[in-house]
């Protein structure tokens, strides 16, 4: 099944009501590949948990990974009750150590799937995720970089001359940096999402929506620079629209530039702040607030957020920022003596 990153060999080993349930999500609601695998490996590992949750003793991960869902069927998935998920997840956080995002994740494939085969397939009648709250996740700001440190890191890789690949790691860092894209969006550029002129980018986010992205100077110019490499006839390209590309010459991949980020992270200096690819895109949009000349409504439509709450929290960053300032004032440590 082209949809899925899990091979056809894989993918048969699921339920049909569960390959069904696939399919529906990719083909009509539009989820993205990764969401869409995401989900069916959670909701193998919750029916893989029902078969064997009042076993004694119970399975080790080793044996518990092997446990086939092939033969689940409707009756199975009716019987599940309110109490079965929630002991689930707290089998989830105690057993596999599942953080709290994680388990929310896992929440969400087992609404979804309910909602499925309750609501719109109407296969059973009662749906066991009515009235389950999701956990709560940590409020804690978003991990990101300074000004100083983008500059660090983009220059690491301009002099990165060793590397066969310096100009297009650049561009791809810069555009992160620059625009706050995802990684999704990013790998999934092609020749023709750019404008003629450079000066704008379509990109599909999330729920295949697709948004324009305007590109500055910067992004403008390592875009360039990367494109006259691109189209050099002397390569061979195997992919005629992809606008990234391995050293293989396929569509760069969200595993290669993930490990392209940590390389250079280390490089840079900046390997013990915990930063990963989804942190360039809070870094974009941390300085774009910072800058104190954009508006929260117009950073929601440039990042791609569907809810203005999820943008608010880069005005936590900034006051954040501005107690810290306060904070480092020298005279903060004078007081009133008693």
């Amino acid at each position: 099944m082209s949809v899925l990153t899990l091979n056809n060999e894989e993918f048969a080993t699921f339920p049909k009501i569960l390959r069904d349930y696939a399919v529906y999500n990719s083909a009509i609601r539009g989820n993205s590949e990764k969401t869409v695998c995401e989900y069916l490996l959670d909701l193998r590992t919750f029916f893989r948990y029902m078969r064997c949750k009042d076993t004694l003793p119970f399975p080790d991960k080793k044996d518990f990974e092997k446990i086939s869902i092939s033969d689940i069927t409707l009756d199975d998935i009716g019987r599940v009750k309110q109490e079965d998920i929630i002991e689930y997840l707290v089998f989830a956080r105690s057993e596999r150590e599942n953080n709290t995002t994680t388990r929310m994740r896992k929440m969400s494939a087992l609404r979804s799937f309910y909602k499925y085969v309750c609501h719109k397939k109407h296969y059973i009648e009662n749906d066991p995720t009515t009235d389950i709250d999701s956990p709560r996740p940590a409020k804690t700001l978003p991990k990101y970089m300074t000004y100083e440190e983008c500059i660090r890191l983009i220059d690491t890789i301009k002099n990165d001359k060793d590397s066969p690949t310096n100009i297009r790691d650049y561009a791809i860092i810069v555009l992160f940096l620059n625009t706050g894209m995802r990684l999704s969006e990013l790998v999934s550029l092609d020749l023709s999402s750019f404008a003629s002129d450079l000066t704008s980018v379509t990109v599909l986010g999330k729920g295949n929506k697709e948004r324009l992205i305007y590109l500055n100077d910067a992004a403008q110019d390592a875009v360039k620079a990367y494109l006259a490499l691109r189209l050099d006839p002397k390569y061979v390209m195997t992919s005629d629209k992809a606008f990234f590309l391995s050293s293989r010459e396929q569509r760069i991949s969200a595993k290669t530039i993930q490990w392209m980020a940590h390389k250079y992270f280390g490089m840079a200096g900046l390997g013990h702040k915990g930063l990963s690819v989804h942190k360039l895109r809070h870094t974009a949009a941390t300085l774009m607030y910072q800058s104190g000349t954009v508006d929260i409504r117009i950073l929601k439509e440039v990042l791609g957020h569907e809810q203005l709450n999820t943008t608010q929290i880069y005005t936590h960053v900034v006051n954040s920022n501005l107690r810290h300032a306060v904070d480092s004032n020298p005279l903060s440590t004078q007081k009133v003596k008693k």
